[in-house]
């Protein structure tokens, strides 16, 4: 596979399979690749264990093939790095994570005024926006800024924009 070839990485069975199920299913954290993997979603790694899916999908963050998001109160997701410099919103009632184009279209998407002053180059800024989705937004069990976070759903339903991709 190119992407791991030019990452520096051997190709592997377990690799492959979870950049299967990444490219499939962007935004899973890490038992979710690894239900998908063993579930035969993906070829080449049916016997891939707990630990060899968190290996791979630290392997490749630290790789930069990956992109590795975690919002508050929330367990790590993950997706394949594209180079595209989105952002992300959380719904706090159910948990479903969607890409946002960047608000300022380069990077650092902030004006790093502050951290330079202390010295810092800044060359990048996770930026994540919090709010309701539209369905939450009509569930009466839900309110702004009150509702049920990310941290009460132990598996958010994964939601993934094309158009923003």
């Amino acid at each position: 596979m190119d992407l791991l070839r030019s990452a520096g990485l051997r190709v592997t069975g377990p690799r492959v399979a979870v950049l299967e199920v990444l490219a499939e299913h962007p935004h899973a954290d890490a038992a979710q690749v690894l239900e998908r993997v063993r579930g035969g979603s993906a070829d080449g790694a049916p016997g891939v264990s707990v630990q060899g899916v968190y290996d791979v999908l630290s392997t490749l963050d630290g790789a930069g093939v990956l992109r590795r998001i975690q919002p508050a109160h929330s367990v790590a997701r993950y997706e394949i790095d594209g180079g595209d410099n989105h952002h992300h919103v959380v719904c706090r009632g159910c948990g479903r994570l969607h890409d946002v184009p960047c608000a300022t279209g380069s990077v650092p998407c902030l004006d790093p005024a502050g951290p330079q002053s202390l010295g810092f180059l800044v060359d990048e800024a996770e930026v994540i926006y919090w709010g309701l989705c539209p369905s939450c937004r009509t569930d009466g069990d839900h309110s702004p800024g009150g509702g049920a976070g990310p941290s009460t759903r132990t598996t958010p339903t994964i939601h993934h924009s094309k158009e923003n991709a």
